[in-house]
């Protein structure tokens, strides 16, 4: 019995070397194609984030402007709100960056009023001749921005992935 185990394991092949060269071949055609895609997919889901950010801080300034009178803009004028004030003011919670940088967002000088920031993130809320509240955002981390490609705050209604350069 002993022997004829022997005889067996004797008589077991292994894989040719060209097999081997083809299964690794192969497996590279698939990385090849499958890791571009695979990085677009991580590339789109950080925007998808950036987004998503923005759009919180549009709606903590909302809130920020039901709870505080003075931030509400006098018809045909503009005030802003840089990130900074509605985390201090406990509006929002601190805003992770999904890019992962060390810096963060840069979340501006945390004041709010009707003069524009000269850098950071800020929500623009801007009060039409009847009345009506409009809002745009700004948000930076230094490696990307949710902005137009003009420079300027994208508006509510506007807020999309190719909003993020």
């Amino acid at each position: 019995m002993l022997q004829i185990m022997k005889k067996k394991l004797k008589d077991q092949k292994g894989m040719t070397l060209i097999e081997l060269l083809a299964v690794i071949v192969i497996l590279g055609i698939i990385s090849a194609i499958a890791i571009p895609s695979i990085l677009g997919l991580i590339d789109n889901s950080k925007k998808d984030a950036h987004v998503a950010n923005a759009r919180q801080m549009i709606n903590s300034a909302k809130l920020a402007v039901t709870g505080d009178s003075t931030l509400q803009p006098a018809n045909g004028a503009t005030v802003y709100v840089t990130l900074k004030y509605l985390e201090d003011k406990g509006y929002v919670e601190t805003v992770k960056d999904p890019d992962g940088t060390n810096s963060g967002y840069a979340v501006g000088d945390g004041t709010a009023g009707s003069s524009k920031p000269s850098s950071g993130s800020y929500v623009q809320i801007s009060a039409d001749s009847s009345g009506k509240l409009s809002y745009s955002v700004f948000l930076t981390n230094g490696t990307r921005s949710v902005k137009n490609t003009d420079g300027t705050p994208v508006s509510e209604d506007k807020l999309s992935r190719d909003s993020v350069n």
